[in-house]
C-alpha cells in the first residue's frame, strides 16, 4: 500500500475538511452493511471529484470475462446509480500494481489512449476521457476495480486528487472485506434456517422482552392454526392457561442472567385433540458488544408430531434407488398411513402395494414397516427440496451493458 499524506490545506483545496472526509469514510463502511448504501459513497465521491462517473467493478467467478459494476453518474438518462455487466476482456488497464492509484497518462500517451479499442467502444461514446483508479486487493487473492472518470473538457486529475483517492483505498478494501464476510455469514444462516424448516422444526426468535423477532415458515403454519399456540400482541402464548403459565415461565427463565445452559421443554395441549405440540426454549448467549435493546435473547423450537413429513421424493428415490411408484408408497408410509391406507391414497391395488413394499424392503435392507419408517425419518431425505414456500433469495437483475470499467456486488 502506498504511503499517502494529505494536509488540511490540501483537503481545503479540494473543498473538504476532516469532518467531511470522515463522513465520506463513514459512507463507505455503511455500504459494507447495506450494499445499497455504497451508492451514496460513490455519489459523494462523484461530487468531490467533479466527475461524470465513479465506478466499482466486481468480477463474477462463473463468467471469467464479465463482471458486475455499480456506476454513480447519469448514463443516457438511466438515473444516478446503475448496476451493470462489465466486459473486462478489452480493458487496457490490466496487470496494474494492486492498491496503487494510477491514471491513463501513467500507462500511455493521449494519442495511444484515443486509439485503443476500449476508448473507441466504451469511453469515447460515454464522454469518458480522464480515468483515475486502482485495483484493490482482496484477502482471497481477488481484486476489485475502482475508477473515477471525467470528460475531455475537464482538467486531468491533480496530484492532490490522486493522494485523496489513495487515502480512500484502505477503507474501500476493508469495507469490501466486511461485506463479503457478512454476506457469507448471512448465506450460511439462510441455509441452516432452511434445513431446520425442512426437518419440520418450527423456530421463533424472541428478544429480551419476549416479543417475537423472527419466525420460520413452519412456525407460521403452526401459529396460523391457533391450535395450542398463538400470537397475541406480538408475543407467543399457549391456548390453555396452565400451559401458558408454564410457557411464560420457560421464556422468562431464558432471559434471566443465570439462565440454564441447557434447553427446557414442555408439552402443549391442542384444542383439536391432536397429539400435543412439543416445545423447547433455549437462551441465546449474549454478546459483549450487543447491549442495545431488541437483541435476540431466546429461541423457541416447536415440533408438531401430527404433521406430515417434508421428505423430498427426489432425494428418497436417489438415496435408496427406488422407482417412482416405490417412492410414492414410501412417502405415504412415512406420513403414518398403513399399507392399506397408502394403497387407497395412491389408487393402487393392495397386492401391488405389497409387491412395492417387498421391493423397498430389499433395497433398504429392512424387514418391517416400522423399521422402514424409522430409517426414512432418520435419513437425509428431509434435506432435499423443501415443500414449504421458503423465502427465496433475490438476485440482482443485471441490465444490458452500456458502459465499462469498475465495482461491487449487491446482496
Amino acid at each position: 500500500m502506498q504511503d499517502v499524506v494529505l494536509t488540511h490545506e490540501a483537503l481545503a483545496s479540494l473543498g473538504l475538511d476532516l469532518t467531511r472526509f470522515n463522513q465520506l469514510v463513514g459512507e463507505v463502511y455503511d455500504g459494507a452493511l447495506d450494499p445499497k448504501l455504497m451508492a451514496n459513497a460513490l455519489k459523494s465521491l462523484l461530487n468531490v471529484y467533479d466527475a461524470n462517473y465513479v465506478t466499482l467493478i466486481l468480477r463474477v467467478p462463473e463468467q471469467p470475462d464479465m463482471g458486475l459494476m455499480i456506476i454513480a453518474g447519469d448514463i443516457e438518462g438511466a438515473g444516478d446509480v446503475n448496476y451493470m455487466t462489465y466486459p473486462q476482456t478489452n480493458t487496457p488497464f490490466v496487470n496494474q500494481p494492486l492498491d496503487r492509484v494510477f491514471a491513463v497518462d501513467d500507462i500511455m500517451s493521449p494519442t495511444e489512449w484515443e486509439h485503443t479499442a476500449y476508448f473507441k467502444t466504451f469511453c469515447g461514446p460515454n464522454d469518458v476521457y480522464h480515468v483515475m483508479g486502482a485495483d484493490i486487493s482482496t484477502p482471497d487473492g481477488g481484486k476489485v476495480r475502482f475508477r473515477i472518470t471525467r470528460p475531455k473538457r475537464s482538467p486531468n486529475f491533480s496530484a492532490q486528487e490522486r493522494t485523496l483517492c489513495a487515502m480512500f483505498l484502505p477503507h474501500l478494501r476493508r469495507a469490501l472485506q466486511l461485506h463479503n464476510l457478512l454476506d457469507r455469514s448471512e448465506s450460511l444462516s439462510e441455509l441452516y434456517s432452511q434445513a431446520i424448516s425442512r426437518l419440520s422444526v418450527a423456530t421463533l426468535v424472541l428478544d429480551e422482552s419476549g416479543s417475537v423477532l423472527q419466525v420460520n415458515a413452519v412456525a407460521q403454519e403452526i401459529l396460523a392454526r391457533s391450535d395450542g399456540l398463538k400470537m397475541v400482541g406480538g408475543r407467543l402464548e399457549a391456548t390453555y392457561p396452565s400451559d401458558n403459565r408454564e410457557l411464560q415461565r420457560l421464556i422468562r427463565g431464558a432471559f434471566a442472567p443465570d439462565a440454564p445452559k441447557g434447553a427446557e421443554a414442555m408439552s402443549v395441549t391442542r384444542p383439536s385433540g391432536l397429539v400435543n405440540l412439543g416445545v423447547v426454549v433455549e437462551s441465546i448467549p449474549s454478546l459483549d458488544w450487543a447491549e442495545e435493546k431488541g437483541q435476540p435473547a431466546a429461541l423457541v423450537y416447536i415440533r408438531d408430531a401430527a404433521s406430515k413429513s417434508l421428505a423430498s421424493e427426489a432425494v428418497t428415490k436417489q438415496l435408496f434407488n427406488l422407482t417412482k411408484a416405490e417412492t410414492a408408497l414410501a412417502m405415504e408410509l412415512t406420513n403414518g398411513l398403513s399399507l392399506e391406507e397408502a394403497a387407497e391414497a395412491l389408487n393402487i391395488r393392495r397386492n401391488t402395494a405389497r409387491a412395492h413394499l417387498r421391493s423397498i424392503f430389499s433395497k433398504t435392507g429392512v424387514r418391517r414397516q416400522t423399521e422402514l419408517v424409522r430409517i426414512l425419518l432418520n435419513s437425509v431425505v428431509a434435506l432435499g427440496k423443501p415443500k414449504l414456500a421458503l423465502k427465496a433469495v433475490e438476485k440482482i437483475k443485471v441490465p444490458p451493458l452500456k458502459l465499462a470499467e469498475p465495482v461491487y456486488r449487491q446482496a
